[in-house]
């Protein structure tokens, strides 16, 4: 899959992200991997019900940061959204 760019805003401060996304192998690695200015800042791995979760955090981000950019990259990604594919459940 090809890398993206990801825009977040706090405090009027505008910052641009570039997000590398990677096959999932069950806790053996982070599924996103963020960089901003071509240095690796963070890296994210899904939950079972695949929401977004910090792996590491080397660019040492503020956690308000973190939780903007896991929310723009779950935006970007709404099919991984279902939960478990039950067909029993109406939503």
């Amino acid at each position: 899959m090809e890398n993206y760019t990801v825009t977040v805003s706090i405090d009027r401060e505008v910052q641009h992200f570039e997000v590398a996304e990677y096959p999932y192998v069950n806790g053996d690695s982070c599924k996103y991997k963020v960089l901003q200015g071509g240095a690796l800042v963070a890296t994210f791995e899904p939950d079972n019900q695949h929401i977004l979760h910090v792996c590491h955090n080397p660019g040492g981000l503020e956690e308000e940061l973190l939780h903007l950019l896991a929310d723009q990259i779950e935006a970007m990604h709404p099919g991984n959204l279902n939960f478990d594919d039950d067909e029993d459940e109406e939503f």
